[in-house]
C-alpha cells in the first residue's frame, strides 16, 4: 500500500518540497505519494474521512480535525512536527513614535492583522485585545488583511501588508509573530529600530503532521522513522530541509495548541464539532 500525504499549495514550493520528499522516502524503500490541496478544509475533511493517510496541517487544521473525528466518533493523532514549530509568539507592535506603551492603550485606535483564518497573525494575538478589553467596533477598530484566506495563515503577506500599514502610519499597531517582527525589520518593511513590543503572546505551537486513526499502524510508523533519522549534515536531504524550514523533525505533541483552542471558542470560528461557524470565513 502506498502512503498518501495530504499537502495545502499554499507557495509553488510546496511542490517542490513535496515531490523531493517523495523522492527520498521512496528511495529509502517507501512508497509514498502526495496530493495537493487549495485550502486546510477539504484536506481536513479527507484526513479524518481517511481518504488520505496523513497531512501536513497547519495549526488551525489540527484544532478542526481533532473536533470532526471525536464527532465523528473517529480519531487522529500527531506524528511530527518540525524544531521550528515548537514554542513560536506572536507580538502586537506600534511605532516608537507612538504614545502607546500597553496593549490598554490602543483603546480608540486601530489595529492590523492578519487572514481571517491566521492562528499567529490573527486569532492568537487577538486574544492579547480581548483581555485588555478591546472589542472591535466597541472601543477599538481592527483591520484585517485577509491574504490567502484558506492557507491559515502559512501565506505571511497578511502579516507583511500589516506591518506596511504601521510603518505607513494608518493603524497603531500591527500583530504578526516574532520572527516575522525580526524578518520584517531586516528586509526593510519596518524601519530598523521604529517599532516597539506592546506585548507578547505565551509560546505556542505551529504545524503538525497528523495521522488519521484510520491509517494502519504499519504504514504510518515507517515514515516516521525515515524523516527523523534525516541529518541536516548529510548534503542530500539538507536542501528539502531548508524548503521546509527546518533543521530537525521532532515527534508531534498535543500540548502546545491550547490558545489557538481558546481563541477558536471565543471567536466562534468553528463550533464544538468542527463545523466552520465564523460567519466572515469563506475557504
Amino acid at each position: 500500500m502506498t502512503l498518501l500525504l495530504g499537502a495545502v499549495a499554499y507557495d509553488p514550493k510546496v511542490v517542490t518540497i513535496w515531490t523531493g520528499f517523495r523522492d527520498w522516502l521512496r528511495g529509502q524503500g517507501l512508497p509514498f505519494d502526495y496530493v495537493l490541496y487549495s485550502n486546510y478544509e477539504r484536506q481536513t475533511e479527507d484526513l479524518v474521512a481517511g481518504r488520505i493517510h496523513v497531512a501536513w496541517h497547519s495549526p488551525l487544521a489540527w484544532v478542526r480535525s481533532c473536533r470532526l473525528a471525536k464527532a465523528e466518533g473517529r480519531s487522529v493523532r500527531p506524528l511530527l512536527m518540525r524544531d521550528t514549530d515548537r514554542d513560536l509568539t506572536s507580538v502586537l507592535v506600534a511605532r516608537t513614535d507612538a504614545p502607546q506603551r500597553t496593549v490598554a492603550d490602543l483603546a480608540d485606535g486601530t489595529v492590523a492583522l492578519g487572514a481571517v483564518d491566521s492562528p499567529q497573525a490573527t486569532l492568537i494575538p487577538g486574544a492579547l485585545l480581548r483581555q485588555a478589553g478591546l472589542v472591535d467596533g466597541e472601543n477599538v477598530t481592527i483591520r484585517r488583511f485577509d491574504i490567502g484566506v484558506g492557507l491559515h495563515g502559512d501565506h505571511i503577506g497578511g502579516e507583511r501588508d500589516a506591518a506596511r500599514a504601521l510603518a505607513a502610519g494608518e493603524v497603531d499597531a500591527a500583530a504578526m509573530t516574532d520572527g516575522n517582527h525580526l524578518l520584517f525589520t531586516r528586509e526593510g518593511t519596518l524601519p530598523s529600530g521604529g517599532t516597539r513590543v506592546l506585548a507578547t503572546t505565551a509560546p505556542y505551537d505551529h504545524c503538525v503532521l497528523a495521522v488519521a486513526g484510520s491509517a494502519p499502524d504499519d504504514l504510518t510508523r515507517r515514515p516516521g522513522e525515515l524523516l527523523t533519522s534525516m541529518s541536516y549534515g548529510d548534503p542530500e536531504v539538507r536542501p528539502l530541509l531548508d524548503l521546509e524550514g527546518l533543521t530537525q523533525w521532532e515527534p508531534g505533541r498535543t500540548t502546545g495548541y491550547g490558545q489557538l483552542e481558546a481563541a477558536v471558542d471565543q471567536t466562534g470560528f468553528y463550533d464544538a464539532d468542527g463545523a466552520i461557524t465564523a460567519p466572515e470565513y469563506q475557504p
